[in-house]
């Protein structure tokens, strides 16, 4: 059942929460093995999809203790063509498999319902190359073609939203978000962030966010940060501009690194939970709309915890 597609709760004020880093988790924390960074094939067996229940499971527990929302992410951040392909994947099973993260989510939702707290269902988009580097930029019309797919198979099931994270481009985000228009699937934008609080490709984020509304008709039904610790983008928040009430989400990384040396790393960074929910709590008081809180690589639920704590 499409429960929020029509009236998304997250644009009534009330704070919400995500996961945290779903795939450092599991690689990092569970030792699981996930070839080019993908958890979607976890739900193709049994035990994958206990392990994404067991991840999910202490997150919504926060959010039913401070009586907070929760947007429950399909972990399709790289289901998409050519990501598909590297793990042997073609356009039938993407597209299988896709509709198999919706339903899994859709599970974990009816199994809280008791709880009497809005559980959002969120289609997870990934960039088509890598979330750090703009290297194979299209044009928003290729964009769209190329996402179309994917956003199409969440349109088509109990989905209420989707979300376009790790982006590096405005291209890309024009055309995811036009394509999702298209299926009247509510989008959110969310871009990465360098540690000078630019895009990759350069650009400021007030810049980007405004030049995605204009080539859209701002589509978008709002815009988050993702990717980067909070130290890189502080700075970028000080520029004045209705832009500013457009951003109502913020996942960060839990590291103050960049994108180049945890590309590299092969430790994890949890940095200071503590510190990170300070911060958290000061966007708060900067940005008259955040109200989707949750985190990035690196983070579990003990930022998340933290975040909470600070906040609420």
């Amino acid at each position: 059942m499409r429960l929020y597609r029509d009236a998304l709760p997250q644009l009534s004020g009330r704070p919400f929460l995500t996961d945290g880093g779903l795939e450092t988790t599991l690689v990092f924390l569970n030792k699981i093995e996930l070839p080019c960074f993908a958890a979607f094939p976890l739900l193709g067996t049994e035990e994958g999809r206990g392990e994404l229940e067991r991840f999910f499971e202490p997150y919504i527990a926060l959010a039913q203790r401070h009586r907070a929302g929760m947007i429950l992410d399909a972990p399709t951040w790289r289901a998409n063509p050519d990501w598909g392909a590297q793990l042997g994947f073609d356009a039938d099973a993407l597209a299988a498999i896709n509709r198999t993260a919706i339903r899994f989510i859709a599970a974990l939702r009816r199994h809280h319902s008791g709880s009497g707290l809005p559980l959002v269902l969120n289609g997870v988009i990934g960039p088509r190359g890598d979330g750090y580097r703009p290297e194979s930029a299209m044009s928003a019309d290729q964009a769209a073609d190329y996402h179309r797919p994917q956003i199409e198979v969440f349109a088509d099931s109990e989905a209420d939203m989707v979300s376009a994270v790790t982006l590096t481009t405005v291209a890309e985000a024009v055309g995811i978000a036009r394509a999702a228009r298209a299926e009247r699937l509510p989008v959110v934008i969310s871009f990465t962030l360098e540690t000078d609080g630019r895009l990759p490709s350069g650009q400021t984020l007030g810049s980007a966010i405004r030049e995605t509304d204009a080539e859209t008709d701002a589509a978008p039904a709002y815009y988050m940060i993702n990717c980067a610790h909070p130290v890189h983008f502080e700075p970028a928040l000080t520029e004045s501009g209705p832009w500013l009430e457009r951003l109502r989400g913020v996942r960060a990384n839990a590291s103050t690194k960049s994108h180049a040396e945890l590309d590299a790393a092969t430790a994890l960074d949890i940095g200071d939970p503590q510190d990170l929910g300070r911060r958290y709590a000061g966007l708060r008081e900067r940005l008259p709309n955040l109200t989707v809180l949750g985190g990035c690589c690196g983070t579990d639920h003990r930022h998340i915890a933290a975040i909470c704590e600070a906040c609420f």
